[in-house]
């Protein structure tokens, strides 16, 4: 990661986490009280194709042992009511400004994956860690909303799986190798603010469904 993207990352980090950390620590309560403990959600997800760190969320589903692979449709039943609020304005990834503080992750840049995709897609990720994963970037703005569709008639497992590695990760990784190739800072800064327009408009997309 070049500098400049670096200490843009730091100070935009450090400018979110004292503006938001009321909101956190509200969101946090609110977690313990309507869900129960943990509050967080922790997960092993890869900064390099050999590098893995812990990537923070807040909680947004009831705790399963063995839990495994992406959220398809077959484990929506597990979203809790206050889980569902989060997920549609983004605000479960909140706590991921401490992993952009620490260096785990820019704003911008491919989403981490998890290690079994990792190892099951080596040729891609090769070439899509070459860059630092993102909090947002171009394949989350552009093929976010289809890949919720896709994994969300996914009724078990197995097909969540297939449909992930077959139809989403090429797809995907396609987006994040066009923005790797025209990566730059004010590149970066209108992804973000793309990312944040399409935050406000879920929410209320959101708002007009609950009536």
């Amino acid at each position: 990661m070049n500098p400049a993207k670096r200490a843009f990352d730091v100070g935009l980090a450090l400018l979110l986490i004292v503006l938001l950390s009321p909101v956190m620590l509200v969101i946090a309560f609110l977690i313990a009280v309507c869900d129960g403990r943990p509050v967080f959600y922790l997960s092993e997800r890869m900064k390099t194709p050999d590098t893995a760190f812990c990537l923070w969320k807040f909680r947004t589903m009831r705790v399963v042992e063995n839990d495994a692979g992406v959220s398809s449709g077959y484990k929506q039943h597990r979203v809790t009511p206050l889980g569902r609020r989060l997920r549609a304005t983004r605000l479960d990834e909140l706590p991921q400004l401490l992993n952009v503080l620490r260096g785990d992750m820019s704003f911008v840049g491919p989403r981490p994956p998890l290690r079994c995709y990792v190892e099951s897609c080596p040729e891609i990720y090769a070439r899509v860690l070459e860059k630092r994963p993102g909090v947002t970037g171009l394949a989350t703005l552009v093929y976010h909303r289809t890949e919720e569709k896709l994994l969300l008639a996914c009724s078990c497992h197995e097909s969540g799986e297939s449909t992930y590695v077959t139809r989403c990760i090429p797809r995907k990784a396609r987006l994040d190798l066009i923005w790797a190739r025209h990566q730059s800072l004010c590149y970066d800064i209108r992804l973000i603010y793309q990312t944040v327009i399409r935050v406000f408009s879920r929410r209320r997309s959101y708002r007009v469904k609950r009536g």
